[in-house]
């Protein structure tokens, strides 16, 4: 191995991922006695939670005594178009307002009103007002929390780490196999259970709410090679307003409370386009609607030279901007140089939410390899085909503590576990052999290339014809792949990393434009030009595994108290913010 250190750890479970899914999983298992180690690609302080801003839901009632859990769970239901699993989705309701109390009891600064109950708003398509949050920082503050917490209890975390497989004996985890970033030394992680909680796919498009070294798909590769199957990889949530210049910052959200707060949408012409898109509740209409109107704007030929369309806030005043959007104020100063009091906006759409990902049971969260269990943004069954804003993060902090439980429970059950040498084998085999080819291709330029075909072919829009281009182009990507380049040097070892990445942006690309083909239809997030209207045949789950096939599953029923409020009339969302 060319000298390479190799070094050996053992820990009870194994968590891969250190944003709010990955520690409270890991803090469930530290107070229940179980050796934990997590382990992340960047600082734990630094996590993707952190650019979560809107909210955290839960059916508190301290706004409005009258809401429910079960409301709350209809609500999610009818916004993911009938694709969310009932199952899931009544767990995460129901166990929402405790995650938001320990959070609370941890430390978190969440916004409360005068007499000292938290403040919860409305978001979009929400009966009732039930988002906690802390201004336009809220992932920050849950994740600082979070971090405080799992130090309190000795939680060991690595952020250091890159997994490049899961380490699998005849169907069930043993452990996973990775390089450290700095040194590209191996570690070889033995654990009885693993946690997946390695985010989603979103950075596989060319603008993105990601940042380039997040949800490139590595989580997807990692379950989808050790035995695991995907689900809804076509639904992806597309952000109406991100940046578009400049090119370095393309893709970083604009959050919805700009419009929340009276952002008006124009194009080059000066036109308030949204009249004739959504003439009742103009920019407060739905995420994927004024996504699809930017996107036409654009594509039509009346966008800006930069390739967006106008968002203006200046008629706001001076005063109202530096009080109700602060963070927006200072990011396009920081990144644009612009001063949004004076002048508009460049925005269009940007990937921002993978609502597919690894299939997984959905009370525990188990997949289909014994002693794997995936949480946050790379599982499935929350969300279906659009996500109910400020659901995320509660299905964090609620599923983290159950698989935290189910692996715990399943690493105390175990009375033999096998240790298989041809998987490690296999698995130092695989980096050895990137680092030893000598070809024409880096992985930096391969990557763009994906999030150029994604954008293209499977963007907001798709279509059978872009679809089967996507695939071709892919195609020519992955074989170029083949001659890739890696030179790690004194600097460290992202260059691996970035190949790894690489794999894993081709698996969740190949997964997303085949399910897309398949999914025949417009439904939510999921936009087919040849297909416009909603197929009743196709209210189902669209599964793919490893080998390409993709099979069927339909969601069951919700159960009768929530199914009557889930097919209640649509909720009016107009006045309210829609993050």
């Amino acid at each position: 191995m060319n000298a390479v250190e190799e070094r050996r750890i053992t820990a009870g479970v194994l968590v891969i991922g250190t944003g709010a899914a990955g520690l409270r999983a890991g803090i469930e298992l530290a107070e229940s006695g179980v050796q934990v180690l997590c382990v992340g690609k960047r600082r734990r302080d630094d996590a993707h939670t952190v650019l979560a801003a809107g909210g955290i839901n839960a059916a508190l009632g301290t706004m409005d005594p009258e809401d429910t859990w079960e409301q709350h769970a209809a609500d999610t239901i009818r916004e993911s178009y009938w694709l969310a699993d009932p199952r899931t989705v009544e767990v995460l309701c129901r166990e929402a307002p405790a995650a938001v109390d320990e959070l609370v009891r941890w430390g978190a600064q969440l916004a409360r009103e005068e007499d000292g109950r938290l403040t919860q708003r409305f978001f979009g398509a929400h009966t009732f007002r039930r988002t906690c949050f802390a201004g336009d920082y809220t992932g920050r503050e849950i994740q600082r929390a979070l971090v405080r917490r799992a130090t309190e209890l000795g939680v060991p975390v690595r952020d250091d780490v890159y997994v490049t497989r899961l380490l699998v004996h005849e169907g069930r985890i043993f452990g996973a196999y990775g390089f450290d970033i700095d040194d590209g030394s191996r570690l070889v992680i033995f654990a009885d259970a693993v946690i997946l909680a390695a985010g989603g796919h979103t950075r596989i498009w060319r603008r993105s709410s990601s940042r380039r070294d997040e949800n490139t798909g590595d989580a997807m590769r990692l379950a989808a090679e050790a035995g695991c199957r995907l689900r809804d990889m076509e639904l992806v949530q597309f952000h109406p307003t991100g940046m578009v210049f400049p090119e370095d910052s393309a893709g970083t959200l604009v959050t919805e409370a700009v419009r929340g707060e009276g952002g008006i949408l124009r194009n080059t012409s000066g036109e308030r386009f949204m009249e004739r898109y959504d003439p009742g509740r103009l920019e407060l209409s739905t995420r994927d609607r004024v996504a699809l109107a930017n996107y036409t704007e654009i594509s039509e030929g009346r966008g800006t030279e930069h390739g967006g369309v106008l968002l203006d806030v200046s008629h706001l005043g001076r005063e109202t901007v530096l009080d109700r959007l602060p963070r927006m104020y200072r990011q396009f100063i920081d990144l644009a140089m612009l001063d949004i009091t004076r002048a508009p906006m460049e925005v269009a759409p940007t990937a921002h939410y993978s609502m597919g990902g690894v299939r997984v049971e959905p009370a525990t969260h188990e997949t289909d390899v014994e002693g794997l269990y995936a949480v946050g943004e790379c599982a499935t069954g929350v969300h279906g085909a659009n996500r109910l804003g400020g659901n995320s993060l509660a299905e964090c902090l609620v599923f983290g503590r159950i698989v935290g439980r189910e692996a715990a429970r399943w690493s105390t059950s175990l009375d033999l576990h096998v240790r298989d040498r041809a998987a490690i084998d296999a698995a130092q085999e695989e980096v050895d052999e990137l680092l030893a080819v000598r070809g024409a291709e880096f992985a930096r330029p391969l990557q763009r290339a994906v999030r150029d075909l994604m954008t293209e072919c499977c963007g907001v829009v798709r279509t059978e014809e872009g679809l089967e281009e996507g695939l071709s182009r892919l195609g020519e990507v992955t074989e170029a792949a083949r001659a890739l380049e890696v030179r790690p040097d004194l600097a460290g070892y992202a260059d691996l990393a970035h190949a790894f990445d690489l794999q894993g942006s081709l698996l969740a690309a190949r997964a997303t434009l085949e399910c897309a083909l398949e999914r025949r239809e417009s439904r939510g997030a999921h936009v087919r030009l040849d297909y416009p209207n909603q197929d009743p045949q196709l209210r189902v789950n669209l599964v793919w595994g490893l080998d390409a096939e993709i099979t069927r599953e339909r969601p069951p029923e919700p159960s009768p108290e929530v199914m009557v409020l889930a097919a209640g009339p649509d909720v009016d969302i107009a006045g309210r913010l829609l993050e």
